[in-house]
C-alpha cells in the first residue's frame, strides 16, 4: 500500500507530519492492506490564516484492486483529529463496500 501526502499552501508538509499520516492511516487500514494499492491524503486549511471553527480538513482517497476509489473527509480544529477522523469514516466505508461484496 502506497501512501501519499499532499498538503495546502498553509500546512507545512514536514516528514514528521508525513510519518504522522503514514502511522494513523496503517493503524486504521491494516485490516484491508491486501487489497488497498494506493491512498492519496489531502490535508487543507480551509481559512487559512484566520481563526475560526474546525477549518483542518482532511480527504483520504483510497485505492482498491478492481474497485472504484473510496474517499472519506472530516473537517477538525486539529490536523491529527482531522486524520484520525477521515481514516476511521474510510475504514468504515471500505468495510461496509468489500461487505456488499461477499454477501452477493
Amino acid at each position: 500500500m502506497h501512501i501519499q501526502l499532499n498538503t495546502d499552501r498553509h500546512i507545512t508538509g514536514s516528514a514528521e507530519l508525513t510519518a504522522q499520516a503514514t502511522t494513523v492511516v496503517e493503524a486504521a487500514l491494516t485490516h484491508f492492506s491486501p487489497q488497498i494499492t494506493r491512498v492519496e491524503i489531502h490535508l487543507s486549511d480551509e481559512n487559512g490564516a484566520k481563526a475560526g471553527a474546525p477549518d483542518i480538513r482532511c480527504l483520504i482517497e483510497a485505492r482498491l484492486e478492481g474497485r472504484p476509489p473510496i474517499v472519506a473527509k472530516h473537517q477538525a480544529a486539529k490536523v491529527v483529529d482531522a486524520l484520525e477522523g477521515a481514516a476511521d469514516k474510510l475504514k468504515r466505508s471500505i468495510d461496509s463496500s468489500l461487505g456488499k461484496l461477499r454477501t452477493h
